[in-house]
């Protein structure tokens, strides 16, 4: 599940604003920023987040799964590589 250093993490990487975020999945800027800052979001809410990033190319990796360490974010090098 989506935690929120990758949400602001794949913001970043889209050079998404919280309010970009929130136009594309009609979350409110408020609790998506609430979510960043560590706070709880409905399950359903953190799937719409996800699958957002991953159709405009965001990968998330879990902790460890393709280098030893924690969770992770990556850009896809190109949309065709889904």
């Amino acid at each position: 599940m989506l935690k929120h250093p990758q949400c602001r993490a794949a913001r970043a990487l889209l050079d998404w604003t919280q309010r970009d975020l929130a136009e594309r999945t009609s979350i409110s800027a408020v609790s998506i920023r609430a979510f960043e800052k560590g706070g709880d979001m409905r399950e359903s809410n953190l799937r719409l987040l996800t699958l957002t990033f991953e159709a405009a190319g965001i990968i998330f990796q879990a902790d460890g799964e393709v280098t030893e360490g924690g969770i992770g974010v990556r850009l896809r090098s190109s949309i065709d590589d889904a």
